[in-house]
């Protein structure tokens, strides 16, 4: 081969090797409802995506399966300029600004939370149109970020239950049949339905938890003051909270940091000073089981074979990764006693808090507990999309009433030496035991059929309680599915302010497991599929 013809092959050779160093790796498609947060914003920034394009397929979503097809009932109400929104936020991208990992990104809330262009109605006729003063914490931390809210969706009317007089009834879209529980109902559904990567919900007494469990996706109810509770139509403020509903925990991660800090509006926050964190991403941790000691806890299994059965698959792959497992069990007094314990608390709470909201309201609004109680009484059926009495609701409105003062000896002995007591011995036994998480079935039996039975919580089989009594965080992950395939989910229930473990540990399992799946209700649409660079 002569000088010139080996020049002219290396020359050729040197080029392919710079097409190959220099031509992006092949893109994969996947449907948008499917995506994690960060595929996402891998898609706008590779441009293949916008946030426009991503809330219009969102809004294709809602128009097919809200009130159309299997009539969801979810959303009570779309942002008119979430559209508007979006393109702003595109053209800050395309000028190089990128406010956070959730610029663009749209979030459905619980009607709960107060935001200052949509109304705020708590799912109630009673407070069709009130528009609050500003946005709640958590609403505006997300704006700031660049998050887009997109609409207000259904829940238990002011967070109690599984319906509304404002929404009606919002169904489970794994089977239509079954309960999507309550009272972050329509954020469950919505999320699962893939309306939006990002739900808000509120957690009283599992009103987080019940949801994720039963329309299987990833919810975190966070320790008691890691996030705001200003701005949020409360229930019981000793037990409330806020928190992300999502589809996978690395999206907790993302989202949860965007909501954290101290705010001067809420005291509760104040016990986060120097323990929340911005970035939770660095908890991602596909072995963050190995080495980890974690208790399980039996009581609250035995009610639902197939929830067993997943729940035992979980405990086995745990092992597999490395943890060690330690069998707890909490007094048979605590069992008797915790869900009694919670409702000596909360319906006292709610006549006196509800009162102090309603201040905020317009003057066409009730003011207390005891208008709200003479208002409902003008209201004797429901309207054509589901509007109108709700008796389960309003019926409760009584008891809440008549439920006593604040100075009262039971509310004392539940609030004032219950709670405290309840956070001592869950977190005892984690310190006895140098755990790093309890876990248990979410819901210990399969989502109930709407019209069935309501489940008899003060039996003391149901976990819900636990976290809110004790302020501590529990992380809900999907983990398989019935045979009937109704979702499965487990509990990680930790100490205070150990919601980057909570993650490390579920993240593990998570990635051994991938037991999340696409309702049979809610089957992707032509024209979902984006394109994703990949990594």
């Amino acid at each position: 081969m002569t000088l010139k013809k080996h020049l002219t092959t290396f020359v050729a050779s040197c080029a392919i090797a710079a097409a190959l160093l220099t031509t992006p790796a092949a893109a994969k498609q996947m449907e948008f409802d499917q995506a994690s947060i960060a595929e996402l914003q891998a898609a706008m920034a590779a441009g293949t995506l916008t946030a426009e394009k991503l809330v219009e397929l969102c809004l294709a979503r809602i128009d097919a399966y809200d009130r159309k097809g299997p009539k969801l009932h979810a959303v009570i109400a779309l942002n008119p300029k979430a559209l508007e929104i979006a393109r702003a936020l595109d053209a800050e991208r395309k000028a190089g600004k990128v406010r956070s990992p959730v610029h663009g990104i749209p979030v459905v809330l619980k009607d709960n939370y107060d935001t200052i262009d949509m109304p705020t109605t708590g799912g109630s006729v009673l407070l069709d149109g009130n528009m609050a003063p500003d946005d709640a914490y958590m609403v505006k931390k997300l704006r700031d970020a660049g998050a887009i809210i997109l609409a207000k969706v259904n829940l238990g009317e002011f967070a109690n239950g599984m319906q509304s007089s404002k929404g009606g009834q919002s169904l489970n879209p794994h089977d239509l049949t079954r309960t999507p529980s309550g009272s972050s109902g329509g954020t469950g559904v919505a999320v699962a339905a893939g309306y939006a990567p990002i739900g808000l919900g509120t957690d009283t007494g599992g009103s987080i938890r019940g949801p994720s469990s039963v329309n299987g996706i990833v919810g975190l109810k966070p320790t008691h003051g890691l996030v705001s509770r200003d701005g949020i139509i409360p229930l019981s403020l000793s037990l409330d909270t806020g928190g992300p509903m999502v589809r996978s925990v690395s999206d907790i991660a993302v989202s949860l940091g965007i909501m954290t800090g101290v705010d001067p509006a809420d005291d509760a926050t104040k016990k986060s000073q120097g323990k929340f964190e911005k970035d939770y991403t660095k908890y991602l941790n596909a072995t963050g089981l190995k080495g980890a000691r974690i208790g399980v806890q039996r009581d609250y299994m035995g009610a639902d074979p197939d929830v067993d059965w997943a729940i035992n698959a979980a405990l086995k792959q745990m092992e597999k990764a490395g943890a060690t497992l330690v069998d707890v069990r909490f007094p048979k007094w605590f069992l008797d006693s915790h869900t009694s314990m919670l409702w000596s608390i909360y319906p006292a709470e709610f006549h006196v808090q509800i009162a102090d909201y309603l201040k905020t309201t317009g003057p066409k609004y009730p003011k207390t507990l005891e208008q709200l109680i003479e208002r409902s009484q003008e209201y004797t059926s429901l309207g054509p999309d589901g509007e109108g009495a709700n008796p389960y609701r309003w019926q409760f409105f009584l008891t809440e009433r008549d439920s006593g003062k604040l100075t009262d000896p039971g509310y004392i002995a539940a609030h004032d030496h219950g709670m405290p007591m309840a956070a001592n011995l869950v977190g005892g036994i984690m310190a006895n035991e140098k755990l790093d998480a309890i876990v248990y079935p979410t819901t210990p039996v399969r989502p109930e059929q709407i019209a069935g039975p309501t489940p008899n919580f003060a039996t003391g089989v149901y976990p819900m309680p636990v976290a809110n009594l004790t302020g501590f965080p529990d992380l809900i992950l999907p983990i398989g599915f019935t045979t009937d395939d109704l979702p499965v989910t487990i509990s990680f229930l930790g100490p205070a302010f150990s919601e980057g473990k909570l993650i490390s540990l579920a993240y593990s399992l998570e990635q051994a497991t991938k037991a999340i799946r696409r309702p049979v209700n809610t089957p992707a649409l032509a024209g979902g599929a984006i394109e994703i660079p990949s990594k």
